[in-house]
């Protein structure tokens, strides 16, 4: 389901959403405690900008206001072995499955024939489980299934490594990732990354939230590569997002409409829900409705945004699709400057960095 809501004269070049980044300010490690993190706060209305914390959100937010979260859970997706007929290192990085046959991206030398065998092997090295290469996908990426069958998060979750973004230490993970790279809300298995907006939340804060009259509402966007990939094309206009499963039930729907009703504000944690929220609504021509399916929207500056009233998010990569729904829900030029501030202030970035609040 895509989203076609733009005008003609907003910014659609890709050369309008760069910006040069110092590399030491990628973080490689998250803060010593999640709400210790920086949170750089953006008035859309008068464009003041403030810098205070995480722990600083409820004093932004209102009672009657619903906080909704992604409660996707990242899996562990990246497998490693070898090919049984040339002993070459195969690795892997699960995306999705059907009727027990899954896609995934591998890296290895020369070309995998249908057929071959994969020998992965576990965390500990002991080899555990082989694939059968099915066939190539239409996306250029392989078709494997187990041998002998199971189920295909049964095999990730004894096999798998979590997929660090190859921005955080080469993408090499360590133990202390399995729980730092993943929200304290997280339930439903799917994502290939972190909702990372979410990592900055815990219980603790929740609760505070709570305290302050703000309901807590989740939904499921499972994460793929599609929401990372570098845009290719030099008009906005001309990308194609990659679909990603979402799913929003109507009790949160209802949750969310008796909000508004009401005066209160739907604060989106992170671009996946804010994703899945303008997917429901332009489902409901511009009212909330339940739903669930494969979505493909793309947010670009011109859309109108129906569902999301403040948005949680961190500070994301030049020229990226992230870049571009931020750049939407506030305003390019806006956006912008709040990003040269960033760098000048030696804000985090990327998945394990600070974050920023738009009001």
């Amino acid at each position: 389901m895509a989203d076609q809501t733009h005008s003609s004269n907003t910014p659609n070049e890709l050369d309008d959403y760069d910006f040069e980044l110092p590399r030491e300010l990628i973080a490689q490690e998250p803060a010593t405690k999640r709400t210790d993190s920086r949170m750089m706060v953006i008035h859309r209305a008068t464009g003041h900008i403030d810098h205070v914390s995480v722990r600083d959100l409820p004093s932004f937010l209102r009672a009657g206001d619903a906080m909704v979260v992604n409660d996707s859970k990242v899996i562990p997706a990246r497998l490693i072995g070898y090919r049984a007929q040339t002993r070459g290192r195969w690795e892997g990085l699960f995306l999705r499955e059907e009727n027990g046959v899954a896609e995934l991206i591998c890296k290895t030398r020369g070309r995998i024939l249908a057929g071959e065998e994969i020998v992965i092997r576990d965390p500990e090295g002991r080899e555990t489980q082989k694939l059968i290469v099915v066939a190539e996908s239409d996306r250029g990426h392989m078709l494997l299934k187990p041998e002998p069958n199971v189920p295909w998060l049964e095999l990730l979750e004894a096999n798998g490594r979590v997929p660090l973004p190859p921005y955080i230490r080469d993408g090499q993970m360590t133990s202390f990732d399995i729980e730092r790279y993943q929200t304290v809300y997280a339930r439903n298995p799917g994502s290939v990354a972190a909702p990372t907006a979410g990592l900055h939340i815990t219980q603790d804060l929740i609760q505070r939230i709570r305290t302050a009259g703000v309901a807590l509402v989740s939904l499921t966007l499972h994460v793929g590569l599609g929401t990372f990939r570098p845009i290719q094309t030099t008009r906005l206009s001309d990308h194609k997002m990659h679909s990603e499963y979402a799913q929003i039930t109507e009790p949160v729907v209802k949750r969310l409409t008796s909000c508004r009703s009401e005066g209160g504000r739907i604060v989106a944690i992170g671009t996946t829900t804010t994703r899945t929220l303008e997917t429901a609504a332009a489902a409901g021509n511009g009212t909330l409705v339940p739903w669930t399916g494969q979505t493909d929207i793309f947010i670009r500056p011109g859309h109108q945004f129906k569902a999301v009233d403040v948005l949680l998010t961190n500070f994301h990569l030049p020229r990226s699709s992230l870049l571009v729904l931020v750049s939407a829900f506030a305003s390019r030029e806006l956006i912008l400057e709040a990003y040269r501030k960033a760098i000048e202030q030696e804000y985090r970035f990327y998945s394990y960095g600070d974050c920023m609040l738009i009001v």
